[in-house]
């Protein structure tokens, strides 16, 4: 599964969200520790992961302090595993349990990426991948119980960081890259905590990887690495309710002019630009030098999504070079509704302006109802806005 690089839905105000801020790097022991640091019950944690079977462990959990910021440890002891676990034996364990049923959902979709990974780096059946590491299935399923208990509904992520420490020549394992495939990263000097379960955790559940959504922060928790540890990282989880933010924001504004490319594969430019991450695509017929006809494209996308709207652009069409610059823009307050009509539910956008609250149907939508009930476009656009305004 990769991550989606959109721009995210407008939440409903009250979704209980969390920001996974990975200054310097994640793995399922961090954030494991930082759930718990932000308020999971441990004796939860531990009657949830009992009824998995996972064997006999013990889950440490001591709170530690990084340069001046206290945060909770987590390592697992454990004897080596009884048996071969392959992905079939830990699928099998996890529906044996009592585990909330998006828990073992989650987690399953957490070990296939892990093993698929593994798989393809080393060339191999996906069926021969073993988990050998109790600690690794215990930080993994811990994680998504903890997400469930505290009721976090949507996870956005920040990029991630890939360090290098120059004495020990360190980097990620091979695996991890293959995880990362699709997910923004940057590069940072010495060594970053990034492990295959802490990446497989975000990458299959953070909805975006960005800055952090407007919410109001209920709870920080940080996970820290355990004391044996040659070197220390520190994971932040901020979780909170989601709410209106401040609409004016940092855009990157992408341009570039074409006299030699046609036109006809637009559409499916501009679709891939949207699902990359763009929040417009417009583009312009111009008069070019010596006359001739040309078009102008632009693309307005957030900086975090700039160098994936940059590398679209120069591999599906004919340009050649880009400017681009980064603007402010002010945009109103929205949210997706649902409006009851006789023709079914229809989706809508409700618009927050300075003279009050816009409904605006979405067209897409409108236009389906139109063709199959045989009635005008605007008689189903009236239906939306008054049914709508009892939203």
């Amino acid at each position: 599964m990769i991550p989606t690089l959109s721009p995210p839905a407008s939440l409903p105000e009250g979704v209980h969200i969390a920001h996974a801020d990975c200054f310097s790097g994640i793995s399922g022991s961090l954030f494991l520790g930082a759930l718990i640091h932000a308020g999971l019950d441990e004796a939860a944690l531990l009657r949830q992961l009992d009824t998995v079977g996972l064997g006999p462990f013990t889950l440490l959990i001591e709170k530690r302090t990084i340069d001046s910021i206290q945060g909770i440890s987590v390592s697992v002891d454990s004897p080596p595993a009884p048996e071969t676990r392959r992905l079939s034996t830990v699928l099998s364990m996890l529906d044996r349990s009592d585990l909330p049923a998006d828990v073992v959902e989650k987690s399953a979709a957490v070990f296939r990426a892990m093993v698929e990974a593994s798989a393809k780096v080393g060339g191999v059946a996906a069926d021969q991948i073993q988990f050998n590491q109790t600690g690794a299935l215990v930080t993994v399923i811990g994680s998504l119980i903890g997400l469930h208990h505290l009721g976090i509904e949507r996870l956005i992520a920040s990029p991630l960081p890939l360090g290098q420490d120059g004495a020990h020549d360190f980097l990620p394992a091979p695996a991890v890259y293959e995880l990362l495939q699709g997910i923004p990263a940057f590069g940072l000097p010495g060594r970053q905590e990034l492990t295959a379960g802490g990446v497989a955790l975000l990458r299959v559940l953070a909805e975006r990887f960005g800055p952090m959504e407007p919410m109001t922060i209920l709870r920080t928790g940080y996970g820290a690495t355990a004391c044996d540890r040659s070197s220390s990282s520190l994971f932040r989880l901020i979780t909170g309710t989601a709410c209106w933010r401040d609409e004016s924001q940092e855009v990157e504004i992408i341009e570039t002019h074409i006299d030699d490319w046609s036109p006809e594969g637009f559409p499916y430019v501009c679709d891939l630009l949207f699902a990359r991450g763009a929040l417009d695509v417009s583009l312009t017929p111009i008069q070019m030098k010596k006359g001739r006809p040309g078009f102008g494209l632009q693309v307005i996308c957030r900086p975090v999504h700039g160098l994936l709207m940059k590398e679209t652009i120069l591999s599906e069409t004919s340009a050649i070079g880009l400017r681009f610059r980064r603007e402010q823009r002010f945009t109103l307050p929205r949210e997706q509704v649902e409006v009851e009509t006789r023709w079914g539910k229809i989706q809508a956008k409700k618009v927050w302006t300075p003279a009050g609250i816009t409904l605006y149907p979405e067209y897409e939508v409108c236009r389906r109802i139109a063709e199959e009930q045989k009635v005008p476009l605007q008689q189903v656009y009236r239906e939306v806005c008054a049914r709508g305004q009892e939203i």
